[in-house]
């Protein structure tokens, strides 16, 4: 019974945890009128950070050097190359584009798992939903009947999508080294914003009054509070229990809630197309978690 307590609640954070990450799209989409990419992520881990020491100062532990190595790689992978590539990318493309092109992911983590950690393979049931999934994706990349294309802004969209695939399979190392997820999140944290700081001396013209604008202030406080401090120790509890491919399905959804979040905040437009391409996700979403998986052979 304990055993499927968790499970429940290892779903739901995910679910919870994408529900939130997929409006982190358009309200980053937002504050690019006003912030540099670099200067977006800064600002939202430096506050997530914050959240997280607060909820963790008291919590110190010994790490090994290779367990150390371990969270070093995690914060530049997770935290560093995964959301510059995602925000550089929204200077390119729609909010909608990147959402939807995030959601290859899954199919990324189940090879990389597979050679990786040598993990199972995934069931003909997985297949056939990732391949439902993918229509979808296909049809919600329609904008008025149009395929909305841009080389440079996707290549970088589906680089990203690759890196997390990367990061949650870390997770999943990590998360055998028995730590508080918490505190494990909080030193991600910290050696992201670590690998920021270079990068954020070629773009140091940042306007610290224009923080204090509600338009702005509010979408940082998203950002720090729910999509960085609250969603990184929801996903990485997730990836804990379930594992990083039976997670990372999740993020089937979040092109469905970009789509629709953008819709609502950007007023960018929907389709009957979309509209399929959101029925077709959500139908792969539940084949996928379907999966009964083989042993790989290697």
């Amino acid at each position: 019974m304990i055993l499927n307590n968790s499970y429940t609640t290892a779903h739901l954070a995910a679910f919870l945890t994408i529900l939130c990450w997929g409006a982190t799209f358009v309200s980053t989409k937002v504050l690019l009128q006003g912030f540099m990419p670099v200067q977006i992520l800064l600002i939202r881990f430096c506050i997530g950070f914050a959240a997280l020491y607060l909820l963790s100062f008291k919590g110190t532990y010994q790490l090994t050097r290779k367990q150390n190595l371990y969270l070093v790689a995690a914060g530049f992978l997770g935290i560093c190359l995964y959301y510059l590539l995602e925000n550089i990318a929204l200077t390119y493309t729609q909010a909608s584009n990147v959402g939807v092109i995030m959601s290859v992911s899954p199919f990324f983590t189940a090879i990389f798992s597979c050679f990786l950690l040598k993990e199972k393979l995934p069931s003909a049931t997985c297949f056939i939903g990732f391949c439902l999934a993918t229509a979808g994706i296909y049809l919600l990349s329609f904008s008025g009947g149009t395929i909305a294309i841009n080389p440079k802004g996707d290549l970088l969209s589906i680089s990203a999508a690759a890196v997390w695939s990367l990061y949650s399979i870390l997770m999943k190392e990590i998360g055998k080294l028995g730590f508080p997820t918490v505190f494990i999140t909080r030193r991600i944290f910290g050696y992201g914003l670590l690998f920021m700081l270079p990068v954020l001396l070629f773009e140091s013209d940042l306007n610290w009054q224009r923080m204090l604008e509600p338009i702005f202030f509010f979408n940082l406080l998203f950002l720090g509070l729910g999509a960085s401090a609250m969603c990184f120790v929801t996903w990485n509890f997730a990836v804990k229990v379930l594992g990083p491919v039976k997670t990372s399905v999740y993020i089937y959804l979040v092109p469905v809630i970009t789509v629709l979040c953008a819709v609502i905040v950007l007023h960018e437009t929907i389709s009957v197309h979309a509209a399929l391409g959101i029925l077709l996700t959500l139908i792969g979403l539940l084949l996928s978690e379907l999966n009964s998986p083989k042993k790989i052979k290697l």
